[in-house]
Parts: structure tokens; C-alpha cells; sequence
């Protein structure tokens, strides 16, 4: 009796070299006038610069300013400065629509550890202040929404959801992470210096944790109500979903100076949800996306084993993109996905640093079931708007945690196949007309493990006039 073992090997490679291909095609689409707005022919990038970006705000739809301590402040209070709130829920639902909320350094994980925070109306929500709140530094004092895994009992929602009205909402100097409250394996997929094993999917059943959350870690949700939307200064990390993942049905979303870290699936996708017009074939365009000086490393593809999803921004339909002066690398597949069919006419491309990504720095489909890989040195040959100073290199001076790069780098999935048709089980199956059995066994080396937060806010201000600045 001869057992038949398959095996199947899939290495992450980290530097491909592939052919370049050529001029692609143009796509002639005609974008919706939107009300209140007018669309801006494209404009071509800005030079890299020294110092951070210029940071956009909204006028303020009230001149309401509210205060959050941890440390301080208490729910019973009126959220004045000198008596500020304990919780930023608590700060959300007294707020009036576009009201300014100060946070000052500390944990939060939502009133009586719901491990969520929601709001049904524009905040511009402003973190890592001091405890007098005249200093912001998100290095010296951060303000993190970092809920425990205790929450992931019976709250597993996104660390920050907006569930409506969003026009003139900011983020701004807050840590994102959901390195806390996922769960990680605790003998599998262990890298030497990198604490806890590999992420553990939502589906998996930790017998001493509380299963992973699979929710992004900011979500606009498909139903909000359109208008501007701006994300700047912020850390993004150990996403078990999306980092960062928006429905936007008008104005300009804009991400800007930020860190992205250890996402999983991608850790940035923003797409448009507005209503259709002009009818078949013609695509409409809802607003402008722009995705400029973010540092964005580590996107870890959907699972493990390597093959789907796994991108540092995807660009998505109905709406129009300006991504410039970013640094994306070390994505388990692309840097940038185009496969979505979005007319060419709406993406700027320009400025960026691409390095170690995968499977090329851009995935691209022109047409149905086509998918071409390209690398950002034959950028030039895409009909984009702008497309123009894009490269591939290692960035110089990019503080990267060594021990979780060393992972990375070596990382890799194998699966074993064990089937013997000739088995006396598997005989007796066949007689009795039922499928036969083999079993299958998976291990990979390294799979969206935790990245230390801590070592993330070093990432700001690495490289004069690409990825996030200091703030």
C-alpha cells in the first residue's frame, strides 16, 4: 500500500524582477458635477518637501470645544477644560455637529470597556495633548484607542466607526491599535525578538483568548452622507481588517501624514457610494480622494497563505485619487491594487517610494480577467493624469522594528497534502459510495504579527519630503 504525499511550497520572495509591459490603453469616462462643488481638473503634484505638510481643516459647523482626560476627567463632568470628560464616546455624544474634542495621552477603549467608539455626526477629534492641553505631541504624551481582548467578548466592531453624517470631520494625533484586543497563536508562527506568534484568524478559537475581531480599525460606513473628511497625524496599526476603510459619497477624503503598520488585507481602501449616472458604461466619479505623506509598511494579505489581498492602498471605484510623496513597501502583494476598472483619467500618481513589495508595486487590470504586475520604474508608460517621480528604492534612515523585518523577510507558507486511496478506510468508503478522505497540514513562519506601537511613532519624519512627517 503506497501513500501518495503531496507538498506544496510558497515562499515569500521579497524582490521580483518581472518584465515591464507597456503603454496601457485609456479609458474614456465622463465624472458627475457634484452639487455644492465643482470638479478641479487635475493638478500636477507638489514638490517633495523639508518640512510636514501643510494639514487641512474644516471650518467648524460649531465653535463648541469639548475635553477628555483619562487620567483626569470624569463622565459626571461638563467636559470643560478644567473638567473634562473620562471617555471620548462620552465626549461624542454631548457634541454638537462639527464640535472640536481635545484628548489628552492615555488608553481609551470606550466607556465601561465596550472596546468601540461611534459617532453619528461630524467631531474633529484632536489627541495626544498634556493634561493642560497646551501641548500636542503624539511621540511624548499619544492618545491611543487601544482596547483589551476581554472586549472582544461580546463587542467586536471597528476601534472607531462613523455611521452618518461626516462633513467636516477630523482625526488628528491618535493611535489606532488593535494589537491588544486580536488574538495571536501562541506556538505558531513565532519570530525570534517579535512578541506573540502569528495573528489568529476570527474564525480560530483560542482556548485561554477571546477570538480575533475581523473589523477595520476606522470605517466610514457605506450609508454616511458625503462631504470633506480629513485623517492626518495618525497611527494605524495591528489591523485584523483594513486599517483604514471609508465609504464617500462627495467632497475630498483626505489621508495625509500618517503611519500605517501591520494591516491586514490593505491599509487603505476608500471608495465611492454615491448613485450612479449617465447610464451603462459610463462611470461616475462621487468625490476626490487624496493619499499623500503616508509611511505605509507591512500589509499583510487576507490569509495565510499569501494569495489574496495584501496592499498598501486600493484604489476602488467612483471616485478620483491624487496619492503622492507616500512610502509603501513590504506589502505581501502590491503596493497599490488598480483593479477595479477605475477610469485612468481620475488617478495622480507622483512622488512616491516604493521598495520590497511583493508581487511588483502595482497591480493593474485593463480589462476583464487581465491583471498585469508592474514595477514603478515603467510607471511612465500608464495613461494616468500625473504620473511622474515615482521610484524603487530602499528608503535610507526608515526606522523599522529589525526583528519584525527579519520575519518578514523570511517568511513563508507550506501546506502538506496526505491522501492514500488505497487505504482500508478509504476502500471501504469507495464500496459504500462515499467520498474518500485525506488530510491536510499548514504551517507558515510568519502571518500579521504584532507590531510594537510604541516602535511605529518612530516612523514619522524618517525621510525629507516623502511618507509622514513630523507632525
Amino acid at each position: 500500500m503506497k501513500a501518495i504525499r503531496i507538498t506544496t511550497i510558497s515562499i515569500l520572495i521579497i524582490w521580483l524582477t518581472m518584465p515591464a509591459f507597456s503603454q496601457i490603453p485609456r479609458v474614456r469616462d465622463v465624472r458627475q458635477q457634484l452639487p455644492q462643488r465643482q470638479t478641479e481638473e487635475a493638478k500636477p503634484r507638489e514638490e517633495a518637501e523639508s518640512k510636514a505638510p501643510s494639514q487641512t481643516e474644516e471650518s467648524p459647523a460649531t465653535s463648541q470645544v469639548l475635553y477628555v482626560s483619562m487620567e483626569k476627567g470624569s463622565n459626571r463632568n461638563d467636559g470643560s477644560k478644567n473638567a473634562p470628560f473620562k471617555n471620548i464616546d462620552k465626549a461624542i455624544n454631548e457634541a454638537q455637529p462639527g464640535a472640536r474634542i481635545n484628548i489628552a495621552g492615555g488608553v481609551y477603549f470606550g466607556t465601561l470597556n465596550v472596546g468601540f467608539i461611534e459617532s453619528d455626526k461630524p467631531v474633529r477629534l484632536y489627541g495626544s495633548y498634556d493634561e493642560t492641553f497646551s501641548k500636542q505631541d503624539i511621540v511624548a504624551h499619544p492618545t491611543l484607542i487601544q482596547p483589551d481582548n476581554a472586549s472582544a467578548r461580546t463587542s467586536r466592531r471597528a476601534l472607531l466607526r462613523f455611521t452618518r453624517d461626516v462633513a467636516g470631520t477630523v482625526l488628528d494625533h491618535i493611535v489606532f491599535d488593535s494589537g491588544e484586543r486580536n488574538a495571536y497563536h501562541a506556538t505558531e508562527g513565532i519570530v525570534e525578538g517579535v512578541e506573540r506568534g502569528r495573528l489568529m484568524m476570527p474564525t480560530e478559537n483560542p482556548r485561554d483568548q477571546n477570538s480575533t475581531v475581523g473589523e477595520p480599525l476606522v470605517q466610514f460606513v457605506s450609508a454616511t452622507t458625503g462631504g470633506d473628511v480629513t485623517i492626518q497625524n495618525c497611527v494605524f496599526i495591528n489591523g485584523a481588517s483594513f486599517g483604514l476603510q471609508a465609504g464617500h459619497r462627495s467632497g475630498t477624503f483626505t489621508v495625509k501624514n500618517n503611519v500605517f503598520v501591520a494591516n491586514k488585507m490593505a491599509a487603505i481602501e476608500i471608495y465611492g457610494t454615491c448613485a450612479q449616472t449617465g447610464g451603462p458604461g459610463v462611470q461616475t466619479s462621487c468625490g476626490d480622494v487624496e493619499i499623500a505623506y503616508n509611511t505605509i509598511i507591512f500589509s499583510w494579505s487576507r490569509t495565510s497563505d499569501f494569495q489574496d489581498m495584501g496592499y498598501g492602498i486600493r484604489i476602488m471605484t467612483r471616485a478620483s485619487y491624487n496619492i503622492h510623496n507616500n512610502i509603501v513597501g513590504a506589502s505581501i502583494l502590491a503596493a497599490i491594487d488598480h483593479t477595479r476598472f477605475t477610469n485612468n483619467d481620475w488617478i495622480n500618481l507622483d512622488n512616491n517610494i516604493f521598495f520590497v513589495n511583493k508581487d511588483k508595486d502595482l497591480h493593474y487590470s485593463p480589462a476583464s480577467n487581465t491583471r498585469i504586475r508592474i514595477d514603478a520604474k515603467d510607471f511612465d508608460d500608464l495613461e494616468f493624469a500625473t504620473v511622474s517621480g515615482n521610484r524603487n528604492e530602499i528608503p535610507e534612515g526608515l526606522k523599522v522594528c529589525k526583528a519584525y523585518l527579519e520575519g518578514y523577510l523570511n517568511a513563508r507558507y507550506s501546506e502538506e497534502v496526505d491522501f492514500d486511496r488505497n487505504s482500508p478506510a478509504n476502500q471501504w468508503r469507495s464500496a459504500m459510495g462515499m467520498n474518500m478522505q485525506g488530510t491536510i497540514s499548514s504551517e507558515v513562519t510568519m502571518f500579521g504579527n504584532k507590531y510594537p506601537w510604541k516602535q511605529a511613532l518612530n516612523l514619522f519624519g524618517n525621510v525629507n519630503g516623502f511618507g509622514a512627517q513630523k507632525p
